[in-house]
């Protein structure tokens, strides 16, 4: 009921009106009675425009997480995916396996159309990719026919990790049915199995144009992410070498400053000592300079104020008229201070 609802009412106008998709093959499509639906998965979106465009309703496996989240959130997106025809399944491998595989037998049994994406996992580059056996034991086992659709132009619309698509036209491609009783009983062949899907691959390379991978997608996606990150292991070691190299740098550029702050600190020190041993050896010479020019002007000062000149003396010494001749003579034991004495006596006589 909330399928039809989705898709006659509230969905499904309103994506017709916005992505006005397109539609190759509708006429391959059985009016009833199982098939499969085999398509290319380059979107999250594959799931809504292929329903979108067929007279019939398709159920399509989802990954279990989109089942059992929790919250609000988590029922809402639960109801959702029920709501536009997709069963969980767990893809971890082995026996879960086995039981998705199971639900869409059970699909196809009642006679309906089970859609299923044989790489098993959306893209990751846009090409095609090695599909699994599932699609062909699915086929041996409900006995169906496998119809191969071609997406076109949804990874544009929605790229991986894009919430919001970007509103453009939208292509779907249906091939013919491939019928596969001739390998009635067969199952259980490995090589059966390959050969089936390796046809199916194929039909869906030439409706889709894509380039053909002969890889799984889910190993490209993980050699992706080893290579990713083995670049982040890569660039976080480059970084840790770039930063201890940048600290050793910077170690060494501080090293070398305070090094070379110590040399001009004793260089300044030493420059400093010596202007001082300057000065000081400068001040001293000028103080005995000073002195000494000091000591030479006191000892000039004492001996000129006072003392008469020599030719006084020598005009007085005859003035003593009743002193024999010989006392002008010069005496070698005479005192120096007896002419000076009586040159003063005569100046005051004289005075």
């Amino acid at each position: 009921m909330l399928y039809w609802l989705l898709k006659t009412l509230a969905l499904g106008p309103v994506l017709k009106v916005l992505f006005r998709p397109w539609v190759e093959g509708l006429e391959n499509v059985p009016a009833k009675g199982g098939a499969i639906l085999a398509s290319n998965h380059l979107s999250f979106s594959d799931s809504i425009f292929l329903p979108l465009v067929l007279p019939r309703r398709i159920t399509f496996p989802a990954k279990m997480e989109y089942f059992t989240g929790t919250g609000i959130k988590g029922r809402l997106t639960a109801g959702f995916f029920k709501g536009v025809g997709q069963i969980p399944i767990d893809r971890s491998g082995g026996k879960a396996s086995m039981a998705a595989l199971n639900a869409g037998l059970k699909v196809l049994r009642e006679g309906e159309l089970f859609g299923i994406y044989p790489e098993g996992t959306r893209s990751p580059d846009g090409r095609l990719y090695r599909g699994k056996t599932g699609v062909a034991r699915l086929a041996l086992e409900a006995g169906v026919p496998v119809l191969p659709v071609a997406m076109i132009g949804t990874d544009k619309a929605q790229p991986t990790g894009t919430i919001v698509p970007k509103i453009m036209r939208i292509g779907i491609r249906i091939g013919e049915p491939l019928d596969f009783s001739r390998y009635e009983g067969m199952e259980e062949d490995r090589f059966v199995l390959r050969a089936i899907t390796d046809e199916v691959m194929y039909e869906l390379m030439e409706l889709s144009g894509q380039e053909y991978v002969d890889e799984y997608a889910s190993s490209r996606k993980q050699r992706l992410v080893d290579q990713a990150r083995t670049r982040a292991d890569e660039a976080a070691a480059r970084a840790k070498v770039i930063s201890e190299e940048t600290t050793t740098r910077a170690r060494q550029l501080q090293e070398d400053a305070t090094a070379r702050a110590k040399v001009i600190s004793e260089e300044a020190t030493t420059r400093a000592r010596q202007l001082q041993e300057e000065a000081t050896t400068r001040a001293r010479h000028l103080q005995e300079e000073a002195v000494a020019t000091v000591r030479r002007s006191g000892g000039r000062a004492e001996t000129h104020p006072d003392a008469p000149a020599e030719d006084e003396v020598e005009l007085a010494a005859p003035a003593e008229p009743h002193e024999p001749a010989e006392s002008l003579e010069p005496h070698d034991t005479a005192e120096p201070h007896e002419p000076h004495e009586a040159g003063r006596d005569e100046r005051g006589t004289a005075r």
